[in-house]
């Protein structure tokens, strides 16, 4: 038996947002390999062993799935949102390099967080837009912060994925403060939480009136740039905009 890894993206959370694409490809898996709240998503079946994981042994999973693909097994990796967005597609082409092995791999996109909350909002990424993770987790807090006011100075649009922890609650009080720095009062931002989900809550404030309670690990938040506005309940980036 030939072994192959896909890397597949589970979408945000409703399983209608979920590709045929990557339905199929767990119909032919004999493993799914990620992290425990992920795999928890995948009906188990007959032939079908699932790995659950902790979200911190991204390489390992990567190994784990190298090793099970070498042995001809039918690996599914499964992200959230999208594999290629802060998850482990990347991690997989890591392992792969120091493994020096050339597996059969394919990457099966998925409906990204920031795109579900963006749909829901309207149309807040309409133009250049730009996503920092501001988990400092694998990355200093100073390569944060600098590309946080880069991107301010720059007029994009943002979208923040993992902004609060209770970890690490002080991070995103920061980031209001470098944005209020770069940043007018009445700037938009959007803190789209569980989106698709039963749970889903959508808040829409300036960023005045933002507060870090607003995030936790379950938000994504998006920033407008200096032309996003509200139409109705709606909100949107005209695709004109220019560098303010």
């Amino acid at each position: 038996m030939t072994g192959w890894i896909a890397v597949a993206g589970l979408g945000p959370g409703d399983d209608a947002l979920v590709t045929p694409e990557v339905t199929a490809a767990l119909d032919q898996a004999t493993d799914v390999i990620g992290y425990i709240p992920y795999v928890a998503r995948v009906a188990p079946r007959p032939g079908l062993v699932l790995h659950p994981s902790d979200n911190r042994v991204e390489l390992d999973r990567a190994r784990h799935a190298l090793d099970l693909a070498a042995a001809g097994r039918r690996v599914v990796i499964v992200s959230s949102g999208d594999p290629g967005v802060f998850a482990m597609a990347s991690a997989l082409f890591e392992a792969l390099e120091a493994a020096g092995a050339d597996p059969d791999i394919r990457i099966l996109p998925g409906i990204t967080a920031m795109l579900a909350a963006a749909a829901r909002a309207g149309a807040p990424l309409g133009h250049d837009f730009c996503a920092i993770n501001l988990s400092d987790n694998l990355k200093p807090f100073a390569l944060v912060e600098h590309r946080l006011r880069h991107a301010a100075r720059g007029d994009f649009a943002m979208a923040f994925y993992n902004p609060r922890s209770r970890s690490r609650p002080e991070g995103f009080a920061r980031v209001l403060e470098i944005l209020r720095e770069e940043c007018e009062p009445g700037r938009l931002l959007i803190f789209a939480r569980a989106v698709s989900t039963p749970d889903e809550a959508l808040q829409i404030v300036t960023l005045a009136d933002a507060h870090p309670a607003m995030a936790d690990m379950r938000t994504v938040v998006l920033v407008g740039n200096s032309a996003t506005r509200r139409v109705g309940r709606w909100v949107y980036t005209p695709r004109s905009a220019g560098v303010a």
